[in-house]
């Protein structure tokens, strides 16, 4: 009986040790994304507004354009963020990447917030202006790559793709608080309170976020397989030339997945409003209310999938999802035609196969890359491709529409990215509870003098493969 409990007590103070740990690298890992998100949907839905105090006033769809165009450039230079804070991270640690990111980020948010504007400084506000939002960009670049590294590497094994999950519930928090930060100015500040000192409010307010998220990334320790590759001399020299070198499948399996992920995630929560007021219409309020409704499902529906992914595996969940964004995304548009409450059941239906691939993505790509090169491939598959395909989704929609003549174009583009994610999906092993750290990682001739304090925070299985 002594045995039994004394087995039972060690086996809940392991799970209360499991949880704890999930919560704290949650919190280190999933904050920078909502920052970042909050600031990007701030941004996107001030932009009338932004234009205005940024750009001369003669012309205000020249001043608009070029807002998006600022929000264009902070978008392409994340490949550069990447490239930067990928291999950084795989050679200084996946904490120190994350404190620098978010504090580059938040520092430029809040510079934002408090920049003259064009009738105080004149050209100089729209420079400083871009030169702030470049700044966002670079840092975001290595926002993603850090936070999944940490986030795989720190969870419990066993509850990994939960865990990951959390990053795109980040996401989706922080789009969610933006839009409705933005809601409470439109609705109870006039135009002219707005223009003049409401719009500073979003960006001001990010700061104290930013503080925070640093605090807490500055705090916690490395994960346990990095530490591993410190204490065993393992860090590698130059971790973007060996995974160019060694890994050029695994990367472009990370791009499949990241692609099928990235345009259905643009076209369902920001380009839908578009097209439902343009091609449907349906007022905008309708439009504004079902994107809400779909991001709200996704916070639910989002860590579900991560835990069900690590029940019953990775590739049945993500197969599945691309499987049925393959088939049923022309559909969905058609039965969107029929009318407003076709449009729902439509949007909700792609909202849920969303989820899924956003439940799955992330952790299912960390788990492809060996730990020493896992953040570099992570940033460069995911700001390659969003730079590519996710940005564009609004503008090329626009276009395919208006030559070809057909309000479907919708369904067909998402299914050529769901048949891309299908074949990488299938070209992929499953991972779920597999080690993280490998014998590629460690060699073997220097495992052995790893200090044990460092080697038991690592899983028994991962620390028996490279000793």
């Amino acid at each position: 009986m002594r045995t039994r409990n004394s087995g039972a007590t060690t086996t809940e103070a392991v799970a209360a040790t499991d949880a704890v740990a999930l919560r704290r690298s949650v919190a280190a890992g999933a904050v920078g994304v909502f920052v970042h998100w909050f600031d990007w949907a701030a941004y996107a839905y001030l932009a009338s507004t932004v234009a205005t105090v940024f750009f001369p006033a003669e012309n205000s769809t020249t001043g608009l354009l070029a807002v998006f165009g600022v929000f264009a450039v902070s978008f392409g230079i994340r490949p550069v963020g990447a490239l930067v804070f990928g291999p950084l991270g795989d050679r200084i640690g996946r904490k120190r990447t994350l404190s620098l990111v978010i504090f580059m980020m938040s520092g430029a948010t809040l510079t934002i917030g408090l920049l003259p504007g064009y009738a105080s400084i004149g050209i100089a506000a729209p420079v400083l202006l871009v030169l702030l939002r470049l700044i966002q960009g670079f840092a975001a670049g290595g926002e993603f790559g850090s936070a999944a590294s940490f986030l795989a590497e720190s969870a419990p094994r066993r509850r990994r793709g939960f865990g990951v999950s959390w990053l795109e519930v980040g996401s989706l928090l922080g789009f969610l608080a933006g839009s409705f930060v933005f809601l409470l100015l439109s609705t109870g500040l006039d135009d002219g309170q707005l223009t003049s000192w409401g719009w500073r409010i979003p960006f001001l307010v990010s700061a104290p976020l930013g503080v925070i998220g640093f605090i807490i990334r500055n705090k916690i320790e490395d994960t346990p397989e990095y530490r591993m590759l410190e204490a065993s001399d393992s860090i590698p020299r130059s971790p973007a030339r060996e995974l160019l070198r060694s890994h050029k499948r695994q990367l472009l399996q990370a791009a499949g997945l990241m692609a099928a992920m990235h345009v259905p995630f643009y076209a369902v929560l920001t380009y839908l409003v578009t097209y439902e007021t343009d091609h449907l219409g349906h007022s905008a309020d309708s439009a504004a209310l079902l994107s809400t409704v779909i991001s709200l499902v996704g916070l639910v529906l989002v860590p579900l999938f991560g835990l069900l992914s690590d029940r019953v595996g990775r590739k049945p969940v993500f197969v599945g999802a691309t499987a049925a964004l393959l088939v049923l995304s022309t559909p969905a548009f058609l039965l969107m035609r029929t009318g407003l409450a076709g449009t729902w059941i439509a949007g909700l239906l792609l909202g849920v196969i969303l989820a899924a691939i956003l439940g799955t993505y992330a952790v299912w790509s960390a788990e492809t890359f060996p730990t020493r090169t896992r953040q570099s491939g992570l940033s460069i598959a995911y700001n390659v491709t969003a730079a590519l395909f996710a940005g564009t989704v609004p503008y090329l929609m626009t276009v395919l529409i208006s030559a070809t003549g057909s309000t479907l174009v919708p369904g067909p583009y998402l299914m050529v990215f769901a048949a891309g994610g299908l074949v990488a999906a299938l070209s992929l092993r499953e991972t779920a509870g597999s080690a993280l750290l490998r014998p590629e990682d460690v060699p073997e001739n220097v495992s052995e003098n790893v200090p044990e304090n460092v080697a038991e925070d690592v899983p028994e299985a991962a620390a028996a493969e490279v000793r």
